[in-house]
């Protein structure tokens, strides 16, 4: 409960200075943790993580619509999500460093004797739970890939 008192907060904050980009990254996130709490039926409250994954989500989102923008040359459209992912992220914890995700990756690899592509998926489940909500899925995966076919 404590993200949707601090995004609430933050709308307040965005309404006071009619600052509109983050206002309308702000309603986002307020939404889609609304539409989770309401999708299994009940009035649940969600977990950290379940809150984060939201968050994680929307930031993605917001950069993959500002790389197909920027690919056409629409600056006018990509710098509003770039914006907006600026926003959002800074509700999320802080992000690991590549070196960082490769130490528990190894680390993991190492714990679990994994040998070889064959392993990639334990591994990755391992390595998903524990940096979850501090590293992209993509960055792990790529990072795994490479120390298992070394």
């Amino acid at each position: 409960m404590s993200l949707q008192n601090d995004i609430m907060a933050a709308m307040k904050t965005a309404m006071k200075e009619k600052d509109k980009v983050a206002l309308e990254a702000l309603r986002a996130v307020k939404s889609a943790i609304l539409l989770a709490k309401t999708s299994s039926g009940g009035n649940e409250e969600l977990t950290e993580e379940e809150e984060l994954k939201i968050l994680q989500k929307l930031v993605k989102q917001r950069k993959d619509s500002a790389a197909i923008y920027l690919e056409q040359d629409r600056k006018d459209l990509a710098l509003p999500e770039i914006d907006q992912a600026e926003v959002i992220s800074q509700f999320l914890p802080e992000a690991l460093s590549e070196e960082e995700i490769e130490k528990v990756v190894v680390m993991t690899i190492d714990d679990i004797g994994a040998e070889g592509m064959k392993d990639m998926g334990k591994v990755m489940g391992i390595v998903n739970k524990e940096l979850s909500g501090r590293a992209d899925g993509k960055t792990i995966s790529t990072i795994v890939k490479a120390k298992l076919m070394s």
